[in-house]
């Protein structure tokens, strides 16, 4: 494998934009300097007018492989995800089969091993008759990024709201619990009630079903539990302002046992547009009101959200089309995110530092990834090079298997040059080098 030195450019990394270079050698960050020089045999990349950030670690998304691959796969989606930056992902156990058992947990890290250009992890998943192989999990606390829980509304039996089940696995889990947070019968509550006065149901009454009550009572139940057992507790897609309550910035994230994240969709779009894409931004939780999308940002800014993610969950464009009830809900978001969070950066919305932060740096604390999300000597060479340089998103840059972006039409101010993933340029200036997979994530918990 070739080494590397990156000359002339802005390092981003903890809280600070430096300029300077990077050597990687045999895959790993070998020096940070200033004009380093090296006797060995090594590719120069000129990273003048470049910044060099650690490549972005997604925490959530669903590459839908094995069952739904019409809709995604392994390949496709990491693929699309180094082009966009994104170097390492964890990815969650709503496949076809459910991954409820070891060996169909362990079946998905071979798929990633052959077929996987990023770094990759996998949640092992709950239903109400799992338990003994969710704790069977425990045997891998270092290997395996997580135990995810459906606490409200899903598909298939991935719905956990048994008491005794969630007492177990809030107990015995040694593992961080993952939970989506909807409350069910406040869906159907929800639901009944705008079907009793509505002949049909539309896009824009998504955030009137699943409401920031369903959300909120969801969450404090997971949170009560996690106090309860002093379980390690990790709220996915948070997206409302009453949920913010229930979070803190009064400690450092690596002393935190009850986190959360927000993902970019939720920081983007509002419930205003629905009236322009429908179903496209239909997902769950839903994207509400815009009070919610100004309150988030505030938590993010103040740290009571940790970490930004994507829940990339693609379907397929004929999924997207049909009825509002019966159309797939989820949007595809693993290329574009961190292009989307740099051009909040470019309007003064954010710095780049703390982008980093939120999409590296604090993922790596949270789930205690080995030597990962950090430019840092020794750590595994995981990096992107960006440029200020126009960039709009159209079908035919759209790498999703499925084909399509809600964001298809916005332009970036900002585009990914190259990509490394453990010192391999995979990504440059639109080509791919895939001779070489990515990693299985490890964790340092002891």
């Amino acid at each position: 494998m070739p080494n590397y030195l990156i000359k002339n450019t802005s390092i981003v990394n903890e809280g600070k934009t430096i300029h300077g270079d990077v050597l990687i050698i045999n895959g790993r960050i070998e020096k940070i300097g200033a004009n380093i020089s090296t006797q060995q045999n090594v590719q120069i990349i000129d990273g003048e007018n470049q910044y060099l950030l650690p490549g972005a670690i997604d925490d959530q998304v669903h590459f839908r492989e094995p069952g739904l691959t019409h809709k995604a796969n392994i390949y496709s989606e990491s693929k699309a995800a180094v082009a966009g930056g994104v170097t390492s992902f964890m990815e969650m156990p709503n496949t076809n089969p459910p991954t409820f058992t070891q060996e169909l947990l362990e079946a998905k890290y071979a798929i990633g091993a052959d077929t996987s250009l990023a770094n990759y992890s996998f949640f092992m998943g709950t239903s109400q008759e799992n338990l003994e192989e969710v704790l069977k999990t425990n045997n891998k606390k270092n290997e395996v990024c997580g135990v995810k829980i459906f606490m409200g509304s899903s598909t298939g039996n991935l719905l956990v709201d048994n008491p005794l089940i969630l007492e177990n696995i809030f107990g015995k889990s040694e593992l961080l619990i993952a939970t989506h947070c909807e409350e069910e019968s406040i869906i159907k509550k929800n639901k009944a009630a705008l079907e009793a006065v509505k002949a049909h149901l539309e896009p824009a009454d998504h955030p009137i079903i699943r409401n920031e009550e369903a959300c909120f009572e969801s969450s404090w139940k997971a949170i009560q539990l996690a106090q309860k057992f002093d379980a390690r507790l990790h709220i996915l897609h948070i997206s409302t302002a009453k949920e913010l309550q229930l979070f803190s910035n009064l400690r450092p994230l690596a002393d935190k046992r009850i986190t959360a994240e927000v993902c970019v969709h939720h920081l983007h779009f509002t419930s205003d547009d629905y009236a322009s894409l429908g179903n496209l931004i239909k997902c769950n939780p839903a994207i509400k009101a815009p009070e919610n999308k100004k309150a988030l940002w505030e938590g993010l800014l103040d740290d009571r959200l940790d970490i930004i993610a994507t829940d990339h969950a693609p379907h397929t464009w004929a999924e997207k089309q049909e009825d509002y009830i019966h159309a797939h809900a989820g949007l595809p978001l693993v290329q574009h995110a961190l292009m989307l969070m740099l051009k909040y950066v470019k309007e003064g919305k954010i710095s780049m530092e703390k982008v980093v932060e939120k999409m590296s740096h604090a993922v790596a604390t949270c789930f205690q990834i080995k030597e990962r999300g950090f430019i840092r000597e020794g750590y595994h060479a995981d990096l992107v090079l960006v440029q200020e340089s126009p960039y709009t998103i159209t079908k035919e840059n759209i790498l999703y298997k499925c084909g399509w972006s809600p964001l298809e039409g916005t332009s970036f101010p900002y585009q990914v040059n190259s990509t490394f993933v453990n010192g391999h340029l995979v990504y440059h200036l639109g080509k791919f080098d895939e001779s070489q997979k990515g990693s299985r994530l490890h964790f340092t918990r002891g």
